[in-house]
């Protein structure tokens, strides 16, 4: 594949612990990925509530332009275009002059708790999955919106959404975030609108929707006297749901395969080509989210590594930072029968005190699990459990043959993960790209720009040959430390 190598792409990629700003290029190697700037990320106590800083985020971003300009002038190279994606749910509520309402919540706030009844006894929970096909999740937009005070005077901007305004002035509702609202038809791809005057909610409460490809807008003056970078320089439209990118980058060269986005959380499904809306599909819980170039993401939100995060986040605070390569290398020579949790349960959604309440639902004193490598194979034996017993049901409810199992983003860096989620499913495991998230925003980014054609399954041809990814068999011995996959071309 001959290409220019000229054109940058940036991917602006945050996720709810950390964020990235990370420069593409195409060569005739294949993708490389080059981190300009790397910042922390983290909902906050303010106000009484767990919110985002956005402003901080913001002031992030065009730092790790304002780099992203530089390193591309450096290898004589321009950028051609930026792409935006964060975690899903969560909004801003923006009025007429472009002012926040007030900083945006967490989806970790508990203040949809009595919402939620309220959404139902508008929309019976029956009516909204047939409609939207959304997992229910305690904290999903449509529940969110229900816990605000009022919603006149402003629209509700996605976070992505929000970000691509601040550097743009355009307002715009990329599709695949807009199927995590419970508002968004899954049938259509457009707004279930008749949901709207039940639910109480303007219709004209967000933007107009946008497909990953789309041009959002150029870069406001003041951005690009704070970046360096030309005013002409493109904002498009990505899978700015995070998972809708690292989805797009999986090395799947055949259909029959499954994928694991693991990370804070862990999405576990299967691509479909159109969505599940029956009954059976809502008591499995089971989620209908678009992906680029209108694929269904058919999956379940599962327990991910903030379990995992929390503790050793405690355990710092406890004493000397917890060494998670020495303490994954103690927990792999456990018993693999030892106790485990349920680790999809909302008991753990919260910060705080996570080793005590992974005890307690164990229904084990420190007795049972007594040392933090103890807790650490727990916390990975309930997730691989987790992540086979999905699998299991998306096989069962969609009839879409596995053949293997795509493991990507950080997760995949995780060995002994990794080899228990192999035993668990009894299927191959290939672990990588860890940056699956940002390679899936430049490719689109990339075809929108014409360097690349073709559809999704063309843009992954690119990624499997670049990448190579660590390949894990059932029944095979992991290993004792965290490896990051094999690739070539990344940098």
């Amino acid at each position: 594949m001959a290409v220019d190598p000229t054109p940058v792409f940036v991917a602006v990629d945050i996720g709810a612990s950390s964020g990235r700003v990370i420069l593409g290029r195409l060569t005739d190697a294949g993708p490389e990925l080059e981190t300009v700037h790397r910042f922390p990320n983290g909902a906050h106590f303010l106000g009484g509530a767990l919110r985002w800083d956005v402003e901080a985020l913001f002031a992030e971003v065009l730092t790790g332009l304002r780099l992203a300009g530089e390193a591309a002038a450096r290898a004589g190279g321009t950028v051609a275009s930026i792409g935006i994606d964060t975690w899903a749910v969560d909004y801003g509520l923006v009025d007429d002059a472009g002012t926040l309402r007030h900083l945006p919540f967490s989806y970790r706030d508990d203040r949809t708790a009595a919402s939620i009844d309220v959404v139902h006894g508008a929309v019976p929970p029956e009516r909204l999955y047939a409609r939207t096909g959304l997992q229910f999740l305690p904290f999903n937009t449509v529940y969110q919106l229900a816990a605000e005070r009022s919603l006149e005077g402003v629209q509700a901007l996605l976070i992505p959404d929000l970000l691509a305004y601040r550097l743009t002035g355009e307002r715009r509702t990329e599709a695949t975030n807009a199927s995590t609202t419970g508002l968004l038809d899954a049938a259509t791809g457009t707004w279930a609108a008749d949901l709207f005057g039940p639910l109480g909610l303007p219709p004209e409460l967000f933007p107009p929707l946008v497909e990953p490809g789309t041009v959002v807008g150029r870069l406001l003056p003041t951005v690009a006297s704070a970046t360096g970078l030309p005013a002409a320089t493109a904002v498009v439209a990505v899978g700015s749901h995070d998972t809708a990118s690292a989805v797009a980058a999986v090395p799947a060269d055949s259909p029959h395969f499954a994928y694991i986005s693991s990370g804070t959380w862990s999405l576990v499904g299967v691509e479909l080509d159109a969505p599940i809306l029956t009954g059976e599909s809502r008591a499995a819980n089971f989620t209908n989210e678009r992906g680029v170039d209108g694929t269904i993401r058919y999956l379940r939100n599962t327990g991910g590594l903030w379990l995992l995060q929390e503790c050793l986040r405690e355990w710092s605070i406890e004493g000397p930072e917890p060494d998670l390569t020495g303490l994954l290398a103690a927990a792999a020579t456990l018993p693999a029968d030892g106790p485990t949790i349920d680790a999809d349960s909302t008991d753990f959604l919260a910060p705080d005190a996570m080793p005590a309440r992974i005890r307690r639902a164990a229904g084990a004193g420190r007795d049972v699990l007594p040392t933090r490598e103890a807790v650490v194979r727990c916390i990975l034996d309930s997730l691989a459990a987790a992540y086979a017993r999905t699998l299991q049901d998306a096989v069962r409810l969609s009839g879409h043959r596995i053949d293997v199992l795509h493991v990507v983003g950080g997760g995949s860096q995780n060995t002994l993960l990794c080899q228990l989620t192999a035993d668990r499913t009894g299927l191959p495991v290939l672990a990588g790209p860890v940056e699956a998230t940002a390679l899936g925003n430049v490719l689109v980014q990339a075809r929108a720009a014409g360097v690349l054609g073709g559809g999704l399954p063309d843009l992954r041809r690119v990624v499997v040959a670049g990448v190579a990814p660590v390949r894990y068999e059932p029944g095979t011995p992991s290993g004792l430390s965290i490896v990051r996959p094999t690739v070539r071309t990344f940098l």
